[in-house]
């Protein structure tokens, strides 16, 4: 079998350490190859003494330091160029991008240059540049290899049929700890009540994102280009067991779910060892015991991210990375404290509403438009009454 060398952007956090978990498990030909994150270099240090990488990033000159006294052996990258850089290396033959937000779009770009395949957990780099990565994907022949549960799941959906056969795609959503709330009390919500998932354990932004709902807006947007589908054909419906991860609807009427408990070693695993398949260590669906799938339609008035996704994956361009980035900067400010959660979704909102968008945009155009929603989300949350 190939050699599959991988390269894990983002080790430290819960995807980069599930996917560690599976790297182990699978064994030969896998391998890991590289590491990167940005802070908790003492738990880094401690994944590379166990995985053995020839390279690693980090952000800074101090933590390089620390790298350096206790893995001499190890080639280290610094700060986003290095992280850039590290992943064309001759010796990484996939790449996991689990870097949390806008930050993990250039090694993104770097490693498709560069003809990496990519397991793809950072929804924001297509949500941003779809218009830009799929196509450079496609011209070098790079994979892109869903890691978000909910494409795992219409990905391998989809082998039932072709895309002209799909009618529709339908992602499910746990409807995360406000799926009950009025809108009331999702408004005042505090930032322990946004944390309190019913299903997933996950870094704090992730976890937030699943409270607005913002994470399902991304997953619209991402699925639009991952799969070419407009945004018409892209429903969401809220599916609080979290056992159907989502289904595809053909011409013909049939429906193909993928199912299984929320582990996510599970998708992480097919997006390595596909198109095989492999034993895994992702938790099994107990059939001995009675269970009830429920679904729900999602309420676009509590959770108007939903509406703001469709806009966007309508009309595309920049708006996309302006949605990211000004949710990125909204969430830091509920973190702070110096917005209520009910700001959020109204600071993005707002923010979108002042952006003129260009339509077919150069990465400069994209990343001029991240730097200006970041900017303007902030001026919006001094100044409104959010």
């Amino acid at each position: 079998m190939q050699s599959k060398r991988v390269a894990i952007l983002g080790s430290t956090g819960s995807i980069g350490c599930n996917a560690l978990e599976v790297i182990a498990h699978l064994g030969e030909p896998y391998r890991v190859a590289a590491l990167s994150a940005n802070r908790q270099i003492d738990k880094l240090i401690e994944q590379a003494k166990q995985s053995k990488p020839t390279a690693i990033a980090v952000a800074d000159e101090n933590a390089k330091r620390a790298v350096a006294a206790e893995l001499p052996n190890v080639a280290i990258y610094v700060g986003p160029q290095g992280l850039a850089e590290m992943v064309r290396r001759d010796d990484i033959d996939i790449v996991l991008a689990a870097i949390v937000g806008a930050a993990g779009l250039p090694p993104v770009l770097s490693a498709v240059d560069a003809g990496k395949h990519i397991a793809l957990a950072n929804k924001e780099s297509l949500v941003v540049a779809g218009s830009i990565l799929i196509p450079e994907a496609r011209k070098r022949n790079v994979q892109i290899l869903p890691v978000d549960s909910e494409h795992s799941a219409v990905f391998q959906a989809m082998a039932c049929g072709r895309i002209n056969e799909v009618r529709r795609v339908i992602l499910t959503a746990s409807g995360g700890p406000f799926r009950n709330r009025t809108k009331e009390e999702i408004d005042r919500a505090t930032l322990a009540d946004a944390l309190n998932h019913p299903t997933w354990r996950m870094g704090n932004k992730i976890t937030i994102d699943s409270a607005t709902m913002f994470n399902k807006a991304l997953e619209i947007i991402e699925a639009c280009w991952l799969f070419d589908l407009p945004p018409e054909k892209v429903e969401v419906l809220v599916h609080p067991e979290s056992i159907v991860h989502s289904m595809v609807e053909f011409v013909d009427g049939s429906v193909i779910a993928q199912l299984s408990p929320p582990d996510m070693r599970t998708p992480i695993q097919y997006a390595l060892t596909y198109p095989e398949r492999a034993g895994g260590i992702g938790r099994r669906l107990d059939t001995t015991a009675a269970f009830n799938l429920r679904f729900e339609p999602p309420d676009l008035n509590r959770f108007p991210a939903l509406r703001m996704a469709y806009h966007v994956a309508r009309e595309r361009g920049t708006l996309g990375a302006v949605l990211n980035a000004a949710n990125e900067v909204a969430v830091e400010a509920f973190v702070a404290g110096s917005i209520p959660f009910g700001g959020i979704s109204r600071a993005v909102e707002l923010t979108i509403s002042q952006h003129a968008p260009v339509a077919e945009p150069s990465l400069d155009d994209l990343l001029q438009a991240d730097r200006w929603a970041r900017e303007t989300a902030a001026d919006v949350i001094r100044k409104a009454a959010l």
